[in-house]
């Protein structure tokens, strides 16, 4: 049985810098690596929702994968997110990852189409046997109307290179409903907001945004969690919720680069057709970063 110790705990998904020309800022991906392992983070899924994957050219996303691999390989657990509608596109990226010495990869669900199941199964099977490398669904509903359920979790499951689940959905039913499937996985709870909740029904660990500059503060909420200290725990995802809920008024990415930004992290704006932030969103901001940068 595969040994799923390294696949555990708190993962940010990295953000994607972008210079004043829309290009990656490959210098200020560098320091928020740095920035994510100072904080104790233990692990990075990269070129994901956060990322701005989607967003990326195929060549982009492999040369991120390439600058977080120099920087964080042998200090952090590495999850490539291959996802895309294409296929072969999807398989070329995980072997990308492969190639460069990532530990597993990851997908959403092909999207935009409404693809049959079957489809979907071998979507993920025909990414999943590409590589050596073990695969993690991204279990996205929100993301394209496909969702993951125990039933279909335990047919993929079937093929031993599955061993987990990015399970961003606010449905903690079908979350504990995936630590029951017929043998032991890797559940991720996917929402910064509710990673207590996700703990509370069984998560293994979390993958989420603001860990890339909250990393300090989640680790804190899971070992008090893990400690039975509810109450703290209780108020450490308390406090972090005030800041997402004012960060959700101004577009949270947008809010997330302006943060680091404030931090000294150079991240730029979103890509188009993401709107730049606010004046008013900045200024927010602002007054977040200085509260953070004081409990450091």
């Amino acid at each position: 049985m595969r040994d799923l110790s390294k696949f555990k705990g708190l993962f940010s998904a990295l953000l994607t810098p972008f210079d004043g020309n829309g290009k990656i800022n490959f210098n200020s991906l560098e320091k928020l690596i740095k920035f994510n392992l100072e904080n104790g983070i233990d692990g990075f899924y990269v070129g994901g929702s956060t990322g701005e994957g989607l967003l990326l050219s195929n060549d982009e996303r492999k040369a991120v994968y390439e600058c977080v691999a120099d920087t964080a390989k042998g200090k952090a657990t590495l999850i490539a997110h291959v996802g895309t509608i294409h296929t072969n596109d999807a398989v070329d990226m995980a072997k990308r990852a492969e190639a460069l010495g990532y530990d597993a990869v990851s997908a959403v669900a092909p999207y935009y189409y409404s693809f049959p199941l079957e489809a979907i199964i071998g979507y993920y099977n025909d990414i999943a046997n590409s590589t050596s490398l073990p695969m993690i669904i991204y279990n996205f509903p929100a993301s394209g109307g496909f969702s993951l359920t125990k039933e279909i979790a335990n047919r993929l499951f079937a093929n031993e290179k599955f061993i987990g689940i990015k399970h961003t959905s606010n449905d903690m039913f079908a979350l504990r409903r995936f630590k029951e499937l017929d043998r032991e996985i890797v559940v991720y709870s996917g929402f910064d907001e509710t990673l207590l909740a996700g703990l509370a029904m069984g998560a293994d660990g979390a993958i989420g945004s603001t860990y890339n500059f909250m990393g300090g503060k989640f680790k804190k909420i899971m070992a008090d969690f893990n400690a039975g200290r509810i109450e703290e725990a209780m108020q450490g995802q308390n406090e972090a919720d005030e800041i997402i809920e004012e960060m959700i008024k101004y577009g949270v990415f947008q809010c997330e680069k302006a943060i680091l930004t404030e931090f000294g992290i150079d991240m730029g704006n979103c890509r188009k057709p993401f709107l730049p932030i606010s004046d008013e969103g900045a200024k927010a901001m602002k007054k977040i970063a200085e509260r953070l940068m004081k409990e450091r």
